[in-house]
């Protein structure tokens, strides 16, 4: 992959970029057996009351239906073609069965069209295939990893992610995320090899606020700029401060707290909290 720098023709020219897209095939239209519509909300729940800021708008997308749990097992695949996901920051990766199936599943660095993939326990361990943790090497970066066998992949699913297999023992697996926490994995959940693609998203610059709004992102707006009534932080003469910690207009710290719920049973198998960027290293769990 890499970025592409327009001339500074205009404004919002001057300060954006975008991805090459390079690692994708020709331009083709999704699988349209595994798509669906993806219905908006605006951040709005069943009561049509917004519980999320700051969304609505954007461009229509739909929504390609991904292959986390890779239980296909023991049929080998061949990668058709490597394509966008307007729903995710990595790229996807379409997979022809040898029975006929047709499948979509998060596309790791190194795979391409033609490249075969499998899935098993006895799979060969290489990138793009899926085994349980058990069965693969220590010291391999891996991504799409699953914390309750069955369940799919919950960790480690953006682009350019990759956790490092540290050491396993009979029951657990411990993994080093890329937040820089570790953790304990059940060696029955699965996992794919490889580091996901698209390395470089975390480098684009977005440049002007309408590729924003396509997203579905709307305006912010800063408490104190707001009155005194719409915005704790709101009111005054002329510009301020706030006078207090910043907070939501409900008046929520913003900064400072807890946002994990301390009752969460996978807190429990975390050895090393991941490093907090305004304070440094967040307090370790308490033993079991």
């Amino acid at each position: 992959m890499g970025i592409t720098t327009y001339n500074p023709t205009s404004p919002g020219r001057r300060n954006s970029t975008v991805n090459d897209f390079a690692e994708l095939t020709e331009y083709r239209r999704p699988e349209k057996s595994l798509c669906e519509r993806l219905t908006k909300h605006g951040g709005r729940n069943h009561h049509g009351r917004i519980t999320s800021r700051h969304r609505g708008g954007g461009m229509r997308r739909m929504y390609r239906l991904i292959d986390f749990k890779r239980d296909k097992d023991d049929v080998v695949g061949t990668v058709r073609s490597i394509e966008y996901d307007p729903n995710r920051s990595c790229h996807i990766a379409l997979i022809d069965y040898a029975d006929g199936e047709k499948r979509y599943i998060l596309a790791p660095v190194g795979v391409t069209a033609g490249d075969t993939v499998a899935s098993g326990p006895t799979v060969e361990p290489k990138v793009g295939n899926a085994m349980p943790l058990k069965n693969i090497p220590p010291g391999l970066a891996v991504h799409n990893v699953e914390m309750n066998l069955g369940q799919g992949g919950k960790l480690v699913r953006s682009a350019g992610g990759a956790a490092r297999l540290l050491s396993r023992n009979e029951s657990w697996a411990i993994l080093v995320l890329p937040s820089g926490e570790m953790r304990e994995v059940r060696v029955e959940c699965r996992a794919t090899i490889g580091q996901l693609g698209n390395v470089e998203h975390q480098n684009l610059r977005w440049g002007k606020a309408g590729r924003i709004r396509n997203m579905g992102r709307r305006p912010y707006v800063r408490g104190t700029a707001q009155n005194p009534v719409a915005h704790p932080l709101g009111g005054g003469e002329g510009r301020s401060g706030g006078g207090r910690h910043p907070c939501s207009p409900t008046g929520v710290l913003a900064k400072g707290g807890r946002t994990r719920s301390p009752r969460k049973t996978s807190n429990q198998r975390i050895l090393r909290r991941r490093k907090s960027r305004r304070y440094g290293q967040l307090p370790k769990p308490k033993s079991r």
